[in-house]
């Protein structure tokens, strides 16, 4: 079963959805990881986080499950980055997937890891592009300045706003928005993009922390718009269209190379995964994976089913070796 379509499966209603399955990926490292007393692995690795992130790690998952075996089990869940971050900082759970940073000390998530005495390190696995889209029949918007972005998603948007309202010549019929939850790193990440603010945003919007739902919504309203991470719109291409957004600099499209050179601007943003290291200092299962992440993310990331834009060669070099400290 490829990536795709497994992927699909398990988001439909699952709260904590298992990587496991059967088959491969082609890209993957056929490295088994090792545990160094010389023991075969075992045991479970928790995950939750971002709902983005969920793709590129459930795939990395799957390949580490085959590669041993099944002896070590890696449940993935999305509750979205602040949600994860939420069970992360009170140790429920082994690593966080995250669109953002994690909040710093003063902001409450780093202070709450610090007071639980949970001991993180931030590994960035992929770049993204939050692609703004649209359903196919909108033949009016196909570029949108930041300036009609905030027209739609800020703050003081009306409740009922019309095409028209965002640019004249639009046709005069009510705006239908679809967005990530307040939970999710994405809505975190838009919101101080286009709005200038974190958790700045309109209140008149169909809301949730699973991706899949806002790609359903655009795809049945032939006025709907949404936003949501670049996998998703890569996976979804044949319901849904994504639009060019001026930053400034002309219409820019989502692509790997937009992304990749940070021209789709200002909607690039890196993707991370943040180890418990004090556990993983005790755990050879989950050193072992976190150590198969950094070694399949680049192949992982630029496959097709997946979506992502690999991290260069040097960022990933220097993630492998700040884990490696991390682990002394």
């Amino acid at each position: 079963m490829n990536h795709t379509k497994r992927i699909a499966t398990l988001a439909i209603g699952a709260a904590l959805l298992a990587a496991a399955c059967t088959g491969s990926a082609s890209t993957a490292s056929s490295q088994v990881p090792a545990n160094p007393s010389g023991e075969p692995l075992s045991g479970t690795v928790t995950i939750d986080g971002s709902s983005t992130v969920f793709l590129i790690t459930a795939a990395v998952a799957e390949e580490f499950e085959n590669s041993n075996q099944g002896a070590v089990k890696v449940p993935v869940a999305f509750s979205g980055t602040g949600g994860g971050f939420k069970k992360f900082c009170i140790g429920e759970t082994d690593i966080n997937d995250a669109s953002r940073p994690i909040k710093k000390d003063d902001e409450g998530e780093g202070l709450a890891c610090t007071a639980n005495g949970i001991e993180y390190v931030e590994l960035q696995i992929a770049i993204d592009g939050l692609s703004v889209v649209v359903n196919p029949a909108n033949d009016w918007a196909t570029c949108l300045t930041v300036a009609e972005l905030k027209a739609i998603y800020g703050p003081d948007s009306p409740e009922k706003l019309l095409w028209s309202d965002v640019r004249a010549g639009f046709p005069a019929e009510q705006v239908n928005r679809f967005m990530p939850g307040a939970d999710s790193g994405t809505f975190d990440y838009f919101t101080e993009a286009i709005n200038g603010e974190t958790d700045a945003s309109t209140t008149f919007a169909t809301q949730n922390e699973d991706d899949n739902p806002l790609v359903t919504g655009v795809a049945g309203d032939t006025y709907g718009i949404g936003y949501f991470g670049y996998a998703y719109y890569v996976q979804n291409k044949d319901k849904i269209r994504a639009i060019g957004v001026d930053g400034g600099s002309g219409c820019v499209e989502p692509s790997e190379a937009t992304i990749n050179d940070n021209s789709y601007a200002p909607l690039s943003r890196p993707l991370f995964i943040y180890p418990d290291v004090g556990k993983a200092q005790e755990r050879p299962e989950l050193a072992a994976f976190v150590d198969f992440y950094l070694a399949n993310a680049q192949q992982l990331a630029a496959d097709p089913d997946v979506g992502y834009v690999a991290v260069p060669d040097d960022t990933l070099e220097a993630e492998k070796d700040e884990w490696t400290a991390a682990l002394q």
